[in-house]
């Protein structure tokens, strides 16, 4: 049994649930979402509450249950809140500022790295060091982060490059004489 599908979706005011057979259409503040549901599932709507159950007691109902309501409450809170995450740079001379709808980066190399920023994400940059990334499609938003990450990753000896806030980066010992 599945302790995530086992939980109701709670539809905040303001979202509007659109329910047709396999597909769901999620409208919120933040934008328009849709999805379609695996066959092996049933999405049924209870006044301000979502219900994903398996259609039948079969191996892959039960291994796409809590799947699916996940992927339904990432909807739901997407177009209602949305998501964030945020990137820090560590290094001498490290720096990001957002021109227009390009990220410039300046991670070191011999050249800027110019990165478009993708529709449906913003991206801020309150410091020269540090990058917010926001929008409602979750999987897009951490796309995002790892994809501007992979320009400089943290290395394990000073630490410069660039990380999630909040990440442990492990640090190694130096050469010895």
């Amino acid at each position: 049994m599945s302790r995530i599908g086992k939980h109701p979706v709670t539809i905040p005011s303001g979202v509007d649930v659109q329910l047709a057979e396999s597909d769901v259409t999620v409208k919120g503040s933040k934008g328009v979402m849709s999805m379609t549901f695996v066959d092996d599932v049933v999405v049924t709507r209870e006044d301000d509450k979502l219900w994903v159950k398996p259609r039948t007691d079969s191996t892959r109902g039960r291994q796409m249950w809590g799947m699916q309501r996940t992927l339904l409450s990432n909807l739901v809170e997407g177009v209602s809140a949305g998501f964030t995450k945020n990137l820090e740079i560590v290094g001498v001379g490290y720096r990001a500022a957002v021109q227009g709808k390009t990220l410039k980066l300046n991670l070191g190399f011999s050249h800027d790295v110019d990165f478009p920023i993708p529709e449906g994400i913003e991206i801020k940059c309150p410091t020269q060091t540090t990058i917010e990334i926001s929008g409602a499609d979750k999987q897009r938003v951490g796309q995002v982060a790892a994809v501007i990450r992979s320009y400089r990753k943290p290395e394990p000896y000073k630490g410069k490059g660039v990380k999630y806030a909040g990440e442990f980066i492990f640090r190694k010992e130096g050469k010895k004489k």
